[in-house]
């Protein structure tokens, strides 16, 4: 979990600072240097167009970081929000949104992203919307399921005899006790929620040219095999960070957890 915060935090500043510390602009361009390999001049080469790798590289962490925080945020809220008012109320209304969540999870999840992001067009706020929609079922599954058992427990059941309100039930004495369990779904699907959005921006579904995204440099690189650095750099960034968040995600679990707490 350390390594992974250290990983991640790194990430961060270093995209929070990349106008610093960029060598060059990262959409400035000089066909005298395309396809130049790593060099003291270049240290991650340059590509077709005579771009800095490095330079697109630390700028395109401004563009994946933001993207994958706000699309598990957003999930969460919306997923937890259906799941939570799905399981604490059951009945007909458990139904009716349950079945809509089975009616998205049917479609494989980069299928779904993909059709959803072709139907709205190239976009950054597209692609987030398209991650959004296939995101929010796995954590309303979680947070109904969780609901389902803390609802039954005793003092739920004395706060109702007490005179508490539904309202006041599901977000005081419910909720509370399942947050842990979504905290750790949480921090697990950040890590592909980068993984699904550079897969849409490497098949031309993400943000539109000439922004520095890494799924895109990727893309970019397959039409130059001989040099590798051109999609080896933004493919290794990917590759860091969707372990650091992994790496992250099983520390919060064996911390949150009491069972795994006890055994280590």
């Amino acid at each position: 979990m350390v390594i992974g915060a250290i990983v991640v935090l790194a990430w961060v500043v270093v995209s929070v600072a990349a106008p610093m510390l960029s060598p060059y602009g990262p959409l400035a361009q000089r066909i005298t240097d395309r396809l130049q390999a790593p060099s003291a001049t270049h240290p991650f080469g340059t590509d077709a167009l005579g771009r800095d790798i490095l330079s697109r590289v630390l700028h395109g962490g401004r563009i994946s970081l933001p993207v994958g925080f706000s699309v598990v945020a957003v999930s969460l809220l919306i997923g937890g929000s259906i799941g939570s008012l799905a399981g604490f109320s059951s009945g007909w209304l458990d139904g009716v949104l349950m079945r809509a969540t089975d009616m998205v999870m049917a479609f494989p999840i980069i299928i779904l992203a993909m059709t959803i992001a072709a139907a709205l067009g190239p976009g950054l706020d597209h692609t987030m919307i398209a991650l959004v929609a296939v995101s929010w079922p796995r954590y309303a599954r979680v947070l109904r399921s969780l609901v389902l058992g803390v609802k039954e427990n005793e003092y739920v059941h004395a706060s109702r005899a007490m005179g508490a309100t539904n309202a006041h039930l599901l977000t005081r004495a419910v909720l509370p006790n399942c947050m842990a369990p979504a905290v750790v779904m949480a921090t697990l699907d950040l890590g592909n929620a980068l993984l699904i959005f550079s897969g849409l921006s490497f098949l031309g579904l993400g943000s539109p040219p000439p922004a520095p995204e890494w799924g895109a440099m990727v893309a970019a690189g397959t039409q130059n095999f001989d040099q590798w650095w051109v999609s080896a750099f933004p493919g290794l960034a990917i590759l860091t960070l969707a372990l650091a968040f992994n790496f992250i995600g099983d520390g919060v679990r064996d911390a949150l957890d009491p069972r795994l707490r006890r055994g280590l």
